[in-house]
């Protein structure tokens, strides 16, 4: 897996020589998020996120399925009312902690990949690389493929009003919508923003019509759930570690600004406002609803449904019902869009960097969008959306971000200590990367013990990495870098495509 300049000679020149009125159609653009660069030998991001697109774009993947999801999950492990409402909000707080830890990481090295850059600077290629490897087969297209089939799961719950949805019809309608954002973060990068904008508003409607539903049903006197809301809590670590990954399921997406800093406006202001702007509007927003759930479901309610929001509808709504489903089918279309956009980056640094086939570090001539690494990203995520518990996705996920998250922020206290004098337009308190540290440690200790089946595959799939790492990487074997570069060669014509101009040192 070479990195491939478009100096090289292992690919026709004419592949990369662009046409004159192509040329001039691509720069003129204004709607691209990358540019030909002057030679016209290559493409390179183009800063065009404001501070309100980097709110959008935190708010908007955030808010999708999990806060429809996981109050079934954090439920289910914490065994009260009173006890899940604690781990939302501490799951908000460890998340701003985080996310400000990140905002020093990213202001340090602004470059996109978040953790991938930050893990990277602090402990080198392999650790780099074994994030990488754990992003492309578990983090980024297991949540995606999640999103996807709640997204599905919501909207055909009206055709099935009485029981869950075949699981194949649900499969096909979620690989129907990832091909679908696809092809419009292919095509067009003003078109995801749009979609986002629109789609977001939806989201908002439709957990304001949760919490008003919620407000009334209280204020008519409804508060039997409340007289002993810690009944039945469960005290013991594991389980509650569990807990915790659910309610962070939710809150996962807080770092994918960081996965676009190069595109992101001034992102020394840009990137700490956006965080800090965005993260206590989350925290209060799923606050606020989870009080609307606890009120008019029973625990019992809540843990025998798979879709809480539409049972809540169906309670609450009566004849309107039916517009649950389809706001919350929009909520999760509108964040698996932002997704896609954040995460594609991802893989498209990680190429460029030589950590990934070349070609997905190509970058189309008259979209100007990451093209092999969207169609890539998309087939991944198909894979994995037949799997018929999504419970269990969620707990692979949250185990390996969580040790990673941690490693990042290990990071984040290693350069303080290796390279006291760089710049820091940021600097947190040294308690907040210490603190984070520790609760990530208990996650994952105590989740081992609970979970040792999704625990020992997660670890398995990252020490995985590390032979791939030295075959293909550090000492390659020949065949696969031919094949690299004739995949490469192929993307280029088929796609017209060209690489993408700045290193990823």
């Amino acid at each position: 897996m070479t990195r491939i300049q478009a100096s090289d000679t292992l690919i026709p020149r004419q592949v990369f020589d662009v046409p004159a009125e192509s040329s001039n159609k691509a720069r003129g653009r204004s709607n691209s998020t990358a540019d030909t660069s002057s030679e016209g030998s290559g493409v390179k991001l183009k800063k065009q996120i404001g501070l309100l697109d980097g709110v959008a774009i935190i708010v908007g993947v955030i808010v999708g399925s999990g806060i429809f999801v996981s109050p079934k999950g954090v439920l289910m492990h914490s065994g009260s009312i009173g006890q899940s409402l604690i781990i939302w909000v501490l799951c908000g707080v460890l998340s701003m902690v985080g996310a400000l830890c990140y905002a020093e990481l990213g202001t340090m090295i602004p470059k996109s990949g978040g953790d991938y850059a930050y893990i990277g600077a602090a402990f080198g290629p392999l650790p780099a690389f074994l994030y990488l490897w754990v992003a492309l087969l578990i983090l980024v297209p297991t949540g995606n493929a999640i999103t996807a089939l709640t997204f599905a799961q919501y909207l055909l719950k009206p055709f099935w009003p009485s029981c869950e949805a075949p699981i194949e019809p649900v499969q096909l309608l979620a690989a129907a919508m990832i091909c679908v954002l696809t092809v419009i973060n292919c095509y067009n990068v003003k078109w995801v923003t749009r979609v986002t904008d629109i789609f977001t508003g939806t989201k908002v409607v439709a957990l304001l019509v949760i919490v008003g539903a919620g407000v009334y049903y209280i204020a008519d006197g409804n508060t039997e759930h409340w007289e002993q809301p810690f009944n039945g809590s469960f005290k013991k670590p594991g389980l509650i570690a569990l807990a915790f990954y659910s309610g962070l399921f939710s809150y996962s997406g807080w770092n994918y600004l960081n996965f676009v800093t190069e595109e992101l406006k001034d992102p020394y202001r840009n990137l700490p406002r956006a965080i800090c702007i965005s993260m206590p509007v989350v925290t209060i927003i799923y606050m606020i609803t989870n009080i609307a759930y606890f009120s008019v479901l029973s625990t019992d309610e809540i843990l025998s449904s798979d879709a809480v929001a539409v049972t809540f509808g169906d309670k609450m709504l009566g004849f309107f019902s039916w517009i649950m489903p389809l706001a919350v089918a929009c909520s999760t279309f509108g964040s698996l869009n932002g997704a896609i956009f954040a995460s594609s980056r991802l893989f498209f640094v990680g190429a460029r960097n030589g950590h990934l086939p070349a070609a997905i570090s190509l970058i189309n001539i008259n979209c100007l969008t990451p093209i092999p690494s969207l169609i890539f990203l998309c087939i991944i995520t198909i894979m994995l959306l037949f799997t018929k518990n999504m419970y269990v996705l969620i707990n692979y996920v949250s185990y390996v971000e969580a040790l990673f998250t941690l490693i990042s922020v290990a990071g984040l206290l290693w350069l303080r200590y290796k390279q006291p004098k760089t710049e820091r337009p940021i600097r947190v308190s040294l308690a907040l990367p210490i603190i984070y540290l520790i609760v990530c440690l208990f996650l994952v200790i105590f989740s081992c013990f609970e979970s040792p089946t999704e625990v020992g595959v997660g670890t398995l799939i990252i020490l995985s990495g590390i032979p791939v790492y030295y075959l293909t990487i550090h000492n390659p074997v020949q065949w696969l870098a031919n094949a690299s570069q004739a995949i490469n060669m192929w993307c280029s014509k088929f796609f017209i495509c060209m690489p993408n101009q700045e290193k990823f040192d």
